[in-house]
């Protein structure tokens, strides 16, 4: 009847995190966050070799309120821009328009840009220029906007070579000769000087439009107020500084310069209606004399003055509505054929044009936005078509007041005539040479007023147009900046070495979370309840297996020796009810060190006088027998196998004072062998003569040829080894425990090198659990106390 073994009663050592142990994991690998900030101080330091610096330049206007600039026209609307919220936004909608831009633009020296080659980047040498190119002829649009590099000869003459060939056709040339190159003629009149790598190219005027207007920035430098800011930013500060300065001035003069055009337009109107009333006077004052010379009347007062004076009114209110209706037919004419900004400058006095003028500033404003989406859209998509939309839809707005204005004029002249109708019916009584020279003199008269009336205004729209000024003031022009807002120094350092800190801390954590092996205790016992009997640690230099097989021996006072000899007593305790112990060494896989862990076991034993045998039951891929420098052609395979005797197969190392017997040849049924009866027959025969058998068997995980030697043995040693061993090793003897029903299970920290980036963050609590720990030490710290041997080190040259 199977038995639950002790280790199934086991619990897991309760853990709890050691932050000391965090830290020392990361300055464990201080270097390789060292080595991560400095790679990110390097590629920043690139960055900012290669990058092209860019600056920004600002200037300032002041806004005047467009009430007040246009009260000085009588005729012109009340509201040129609307000034809200979104005033700075339409005036920067304008400042971007390419009239503006391209304008301003003229005035620059554009047509050549000159460059110099640096080993990193090549600079823009705006405004300086290092040699002269003269244009002799040039195609305005279809030239070539290659660049030409050039290089001096001698004092008379260059090379030249074009990106148009990839620089590698160079033609000589004098200088001030024409050269004829894509599509156009030109000539360097100066020398090129002859340090450093210099190059030109032509630009078109449009080939700068996009660097102007794309680092255009305009917004409010206070909040409610009428000042505007404007900036520019480019990868030439005096550059920058320049297209600034022209765009602000070209759009002061442009402002201006509408204003003008709409007093302009006023004048025009009010000429024209001056003309056809100078007619009309002319026309019924000689009407009037003609009646006073046939008629001999010179100054009729009759009865009916006061008739006559209702009569005048009237007929001067007519005019003055038939006046306004030819105003309002001209605005209705402008809306239907224009689709440019419209000029709201109509005399419509005394008529309800407030939100007709309201309609048209929309209007306008609508009609700069289509001409900027235009610049970045086609007129079919859909930005535009929706601008196209709202426009449509404004004009039918417009369109409907001056229906309802047209509609009330003519109401309000029906009326009039009916009156005027009236007052004539009383004048039908006045003898017909009075009646007919009053109305006469009443047409003369109300002509006449007009006529003065339409003179003062426009004797007061010239002195206003004369007086016109822009309605935004520059109070503070563009400076060059020589301080780069991008990239920054300070900050791309700054952030390039937080960048290398994160990614050397996130390059230890990664290791950890990627790491699938098995490096201190700790680890191994939050996995396994099995005991952990030792610790051995890893001998800190390269070990030739053939010759320094058995270091606790040949090293005995090196704290390596005193490891083994550490795990030698605490298996003492284990089956000290035995007088002949059996104990089989495995692992999970190969190279774990089952081999070297056995004999260096077998060394420690004899030196304290134990008669000790060592097997090699590795029967597929032992090398035992090459640490006593045996030729392994007898051994446990033909012993098995009745090819030699007990006596045949155990040889002595006399040096090591140890009995061995190695695995012999490699047979071909190495599982039969190991699970006959003649493998219990040997191990009851040793057991007569030695006190400790240490067998070397083959690893669980990989065959189940060390089944029988496990189930058969006093003491089951799993070797894991510290950097090889993976995380599902430690699980294997739990595992064994309880499918085999064995208590004698015990766990070896193989190599342990105490690597502080793999170890565990937890601190064992050994009150809290029952593990069956032994005591044992890791030695951490102690390796060069003085109270152990050890080699010194290539720095300790000066120790004694």
């Amino acid at each position: 009847m199977n038995q639950n073994s002790p280790n199934e009663q086991n619990k897991l050592a309760n853990q709890t995190i050691n932050y000391w142990k965090i830290l020392r994991i990361f300055l464990s690998r201080w270097y390789w966050v060292a080595g991560c900030v400095l790679i990110s101080f390097i590629i920043a330091w690139l960055y900012l070799r290669t990058i092209t610096p860019i600056y920004i330049t600002s200037a300032s206007l002041k806004l005047d309120n467009s009430d007040q600039q246009m009260n000085v026209l009588p005729s012109a609307p009340a509201a040129y821009r609307g000034f809200g919220t979104n005033q700075i936004q339409t005036e920067g909608i304008i400042m971007r328009s390419e009239d503006v831009i391209l304008n301003a633009l003229k005035n620059l020296n554009y047509r050549v840009s000159y460059y110099l080659e640096g080993r990193v980047r090549t600079s823009e040498l705006y405004p300086k220029k290092p040699f002269e190119v003269e244009i002799i002829s040039q195609d305005s649009v279809n030239f070539s906007r290659a660049t030409y590099n050039v290089k001096p000869l001698d004092a008379n003459t260059f090379e030249i070579s074009t990106s148009d060939n990839q620089f590698k056709t160079q033609e000589k040339y004098k200088y001030n000769q024409p050269i004829n190159m894509g599509n156009m003629v030109f000539a360097i009149k100066s020398a090129i000087p002859s340090i450093g790598k210099y190059s030109f190219k032509f630009n078109g005027i449009r080939d700068l439009y996009g660097r102007a207007s794309a680092g255009l920035n305009v917004y409010e430098q206070e909040k409610n107020t009428n000042i505007m800011g404007v900036t520019h930013t480019d990868s030439n500060p005096t550059f920058s500084a320049d297209v600034l300065n022209e765009i602000i001035k070209q759009y002061v003069k442009n402002d201006a310069e509408l204003k003008k055009r709409s007093a302009k337009q006023t004048i025009d109107y009010l000429n024209s209606q001056i003309d056809f009333l100078d007619g009309q006077v002319n026309k019924v004052g000689s009407k009037l004399s003609s009646f006073q010379t046939n008629n001999k009347v010179i100054d009729p007062v009759t009865d009916k003055q006061i008739n006559s004076s209702k009569l005048s009114q009237l007929q001067e209110q007519v005019a003055q509505l038939q006046l306004q209706e030819l105003g309002i037919q001209q605005l209705e004419e402008q809306i239907k054929n224009n689709k440019e900004k419209i000029q709201f400058n109509l005399n419509l006095e005394g008529t309800n044009s407030t939100l007709v003028s309201t309609l048209i500033s929309q209007l306008n404003a609508l009609i700069i936005l289509r001409e900027n989406k235009l610049q970045n859209f086609n007129s079919e998509a859909q930005p535009v078509k929706d601008i196209e939309r709202q426009i449509n839809e404004i004009k039918q707005a417009i369109t409907t007041n001056i229906r309802l204005l047209h509609e009330r004029n003519r109401k309000t002249i029906n009326y009039i005539n009916g009156q005027i109708n009236s007052a004539n019916q009383a004048l039908s009584t006045i003898p017909s040479k009075q009646n007919d020279f009053a109305k006469l003199q009443n047409n003369f008269d109300i002509n006449q007023r007009m006529f003065s009336m339409l003179f003062e205004r426009k004797l007061s729209a010239q002195i206003s147009s004369a007086a016109v000024i822009s309605g935004a003031t520059i109070i503070g022009q563009a400076q060059p900046s020589f301080y780069p807002i991008s990239p920054i120094p300070r900050k791309i350092y700054s952030s390039y070495m937080f960048m290398g800190l994160f990614a050397g801390l996130g390059l230890i954590l990664a290791a950890r979370l990627l790491n699938p092996y098995l490096y201190d205790i700790e680890t191994i016992e939050g996995i396994t309840a099995t005991p952990i009997i030792g610790v051995i640690l890893k001998y800190p230099k390269k070990i030739d297996f053939e010759h320094q097989s058995v270091l606790s021996i040949e090293k005995p006072k090196s704290i390596f020796a005193e490891s083994v000899r550490s795990v030698r007593t605490n298996l003492s305790f284990m089956a000290s009810d035995k007088a002949t112990k059996v104990i089989c060494v495995t692992s999970e896989i190969s190279g774990e060190g089952k081999s070297f862990v056995s004999l260096n076991l077998a060394g420690t034993l004899s030196i304290i006088d134990k008669k000790v045998i060592l097997i090699a039951a590795d029967l597929r891929k032992s090398k035992l027998h090459k640490a006593f420098g045996f030729d392994n052609k007898t051994g446990l395979s033909t012993y098995l196998a009745k090819q030699n005797t007990l006596e045949e197969v155990i040889h002595s190392d006399e040096k090591h004072n140890i009995d061995y017997i190695t695995s012999g040849p490699v047979p071909p049924n190495p599982s039969e062998l190991l699970h006959s009866n003649q493998i219990q027959e040997l191990i009851a025969k040793l057991r007569l003569k030695y006190e400790y058998i240490i067998i070397d068997t083959a690893p669980v995980g990989l065959v189940s040829d060390s089944i029988p030697l496990i189930r058969q043995a006093d003491v089951n040693l799993f070797i894991i080894r510290s950097g090889v061993s993976k995380n599902r090793a430690a699980s294997i003897p739990d595992r064994l425990s309880k499918e085999y029903s064995l208590n004698n299970i015990a766990i070896i920290l193989n190599s342990f090198g105490n690597e502080k980036l793999h170890s565990n963050i937890y601190t064992t609590n050994y009150a809290y659990g029952n593990t069956g720990t032994y005591y044992y030490s890791n030695y951490t710290g102690y390796g060069r106390s003085g109270y152990y041997d050890h080699d010194k080190r290539w720095w300790e040259f000066w120790k004694k």
